[in-house]
């Protein structure tokens, strides 16, 4: 059934259609905002997977290149491996969508997302988001939603909703904030170091804001909408959970005071091994019951002490933090490095600097853009203990990369102020809760050992909570299985002065404003402290940079002067780098970058450039070289590829009647500009130079 509606969102007009595209899917949505247009499509199977209890999920969002009026580039000319746009944005999709399926659906289910138009002032990423939900809602898969999308900017102190492009360059803050009706499930986003109550205010003003989606996706639903599918909902037996709990309690209790990760996981996975093999006999055939009733009792009883005692699986309290240390330059080659280490999570963070070549070239819908600071996280299996394949960085790690990105970029220097393009490496070298923000201590740590001039620390921290009716804690510095069996994993990063980052997945409904507000500035009192940690292993950035690293010296000449630099061909600038061995890089405004690790190179590339770009000055005395004898006088190049006219009457006091007689070419002799003319043309004269060489002497 075809059904199109359309409001105004933030201005703009916001249209929902279904009914007229990939009708063969289970639910099709084609979401327009401005000119920005996405398809997308949700199928799910009907018949389950052999042996699962979970929801194979994948999620896929593709940015077409027509959608810009491009042609891919590369020898195939078609879309490729996936940008790391279309990854982060597939990621945000799936954040907020997968706690929506209801408990016991267990259908494999695929969400695509093409991008078919984009308008260069709406970005795709919320409207995909509210694509989805919507083609969920009008689809028959059960689903707990509706769920809406909006992007938050502040100019000049005023909140903006869904601002356009042009207008993020002025914005100090771009929050992607997810809701559903009842509350926030999801957030991800960066700020110029913006304070805990102005990113609380974006957060609600958005959930505000999105009520008219919220609206729209449920009308084409009652429109259009197909009957949601049965499936079995999960319930347990409670006599099965009640006999699990009191064959589980009292030993339980002990196993979760163990202090290490591995230490305590083979003594719970022990224990429910136990508990299986004991009830296995009286509970024939339903051993996988089992393993899931044991499971429920350790989650509630890790919940329950936490909210009763304030209690948690490592014996500290909701605020404490575990034992911290941070070490500076451990590795002797590397331009800069640390590591950090917070409980059982350790990363080693590196930094590498290098020149204007080195920087990342990214092929985007929108164009052709440069990078000139990337921060990698790698996750191998050994830092959880784990056997894997090593395959390339998958999409938790793009994720988790781009998260410590966004809070590091805030505090970098200017390009004017540090012309180096940027890398910076995070090696998970174990894992126990919140590697991402770990990175982040880590990068910052090795930053300053770099010598990069930040304009301030930043450090991360990991908040989860716990929430059963009106009882709520807030945690600080969560683990591993702290984020499994809790409510909310909440990841924010920042300088001592305010926020730079913040990710949320929130996994119950009702998160309030006050609960907000505490988780907040909870973490700020976390960050506080590790920031002084941090700043006893290096409190402020190195004063130069590593004797590894390339120098760069940073010359300007006028843009019609680079054509001299380069020479025809490029022959003249691979002459110089032969010469010098320096890495020379030149912008269309005149902007010459020299790099070296040798003074000596850099010094006399220096020169070579300012020879080749040097203007001559009237008064001043040249060494030059008679390149030209003509009948009125000579051409004497008196600087690389700058010649000027030595008339015959300058060549001596006395009467020159031949140039041959005085000079020939070849010659090198010192000549003094008189004039430079508005064309450009160099008179000289010998003579004159010769007489002020002269009165020098007699000096």
């Amino acid at each position: 059934m075809y059904r199109k509606l359309e409001i105004l969102f933030a201005g703009r007009p916001l249209s929902l259609e279904t009914g007229r595209l990939a009708k063969q899917s289970h639910g099709a949505v084609l979401a327009q905002y401005g000119e920005t247009v996405v398809l997308a499509t949700v199928v799910s199977a009907y018949q389950s997977r052999d042996k699962i209890d979970f929801l194979p999920l994948t999620v896929d969002y593709q940015e077409k290149t027509f959608a810009a009026g491009k042609i891919p580039g590369g020898f195939f000319k078609r879309e490729g491996r996936p940008s790391e746009k279309e990854i982060l944005t597939s990621r945000l999709i799936d954040r907020a969508m997968r706690p929506l399926f209801p408990k016991g659906y267990d259908k494999e289910t695929q969400i695509v997302v093409n991008v078919l138009s984009i308008d260069r002032e709406n970005d795709a990423d919320t409207l995909a988001l509210i694509a989805t939900s919507a083609a969920l809602e009008v689809s028959d898969i059960p689903y707990e939603g509706p769920v809406a999308a909006v992007r938050m900017g502040r100019i000049d102190g005023k909140l903006v909703v869904n601002p356009m492009f042009s207008e993020l360059e002025q914005s100090d803050i771009s929050l992607v904030v997810a809701a559903k009706p009842d509350s926030i499930v999801m957030l991800e986003g960066g700020a110029q170091i913006v304070d805990e109550e102005a990113i609380l205010e974006a957060l609600f003003t958005a959930h505000e804001e999105l009520r008219p989606v919220f609206d729209l996706q449920q009308e084409l639903r009652r429109l259009a909408g197909k009957p949601k599918r049965d499936y079995k909902k999960k319930e347990f037996d409670q006599k099965l959970i009640a006999e699990v709990r009191e064959r589980m309690t009292a030993e339980l209790t002990e196993v979760l005071k163990i202090g290490g990760k591995k230490e305590r996981g083979a003594a719970t996975y022990a224990l429910q091994d136990k508990v299986t093999e004991e009830l296995a006999t009286r509970y024939a055939d339903r051993q996988h019951e089992i393993e899931e009733a044991c499971e429920k009792v350790l989650r509630d009883q890790v919940r329950g002490v936490i909210l009763d005692q304030d209690k948690r699986i490592d014996d500290r309290s909701s605020t404490e933090i575990r034992q911290i240390s941070a070490e500076v330059h451990v590795l002797p080659r590397t331009h800069g490095s640390a590591l950090f280490t917070r409980g059982e999570t350790q990363v080693l963070g590196t930094v590498t600097l290098g020149t204007s070549s080195d920087e990342q070239r990214v092929d985007a819908l929108l164009g052709e853009r440069y990078k000139k600071f990337m921060l990698h996280y790698n996750f191998p299996p050994f830092s959880t203990g784990e056997v894997k394949f090593l395959r390339g960085p998958g999409r938790r790690e793009i994720g988790h990369g781009a998260l410590a990105e966004r809070a590091l970029a805030a505090v970098l220097p200017s390009e004017e102020d540090f012309p180096y393009t940027i890398r910076v490496v995070g090696e998970v070298l174990e894992s126990n809760g919140s590697s991402s923000m770990a990175t982040v201590c880590g990068g910052t740590l090795a930053l300053m050992d770099a010598g990069v001039p930040i304009k301030a620390p930043v450090a991360g921290i990991a908040m989860g909570l716990v929430k059963e009716g009106d009882k709520v804690r807030v945690l600080t510095d969560i683990l591993g299985d702290e984020d499994h069996l809790g409510d909310m994993d909440f990841k924010v990063a920042g300088t001592s002065e305010g926020v730079t980052a913040i990710q949320m997945d929130n996994k119950v409904g009702g998160v309030t404003r006050e609960v907000m507000r505490q988780a907040l500035h909870q973490a700020r009192d976390a960050r506080l402290f590790i920031l002084g940690v941090m700043e006893k292993a290096i409190a402020k950035p190195r004063h130069e940079v590593s004797t590894f690293a390339p120098r760069i010296v940073t010359l300007h000449i006028k843009p019609d002067k680079i054509r001299d630099v380069i020479g025809p061909g490029g022959k003249v600038i691979r002459g110089l780098v032969e010469e010098t061995g320096c890495k020379i890089d030149i912008e269309d405004d005149g902007t010459v970058l020299i790099a070296s690790a040798d003074n000596a190179a850099m010094e006399l590339a220096i020169s070579r450039i300012e020879a080749i770009t040097a203007e001559p000055e009237v008064g001043r005395i040249y060494d030059g070289i008679v390149r030209k004898i003509v009948e009125f006088g000579a051409f004497v190049e008196i600087m690389p590829g700058t010649d000027g006219l030595l008339h015959i009457s300058q060549i001596s006091n006395e009467r020159v009647r031949r140039v041959e007689d005085v000079l020939h070419e070849g010659d090198e002799i010192k000549v003094k500009v008189l004039d430079v003319d508005r064309s450009g043309k160099i008179r000289l004269s010998l003579r004159e130079a010769q007489a002020d060489l002269e009165q020098q002497k007699g000096k």
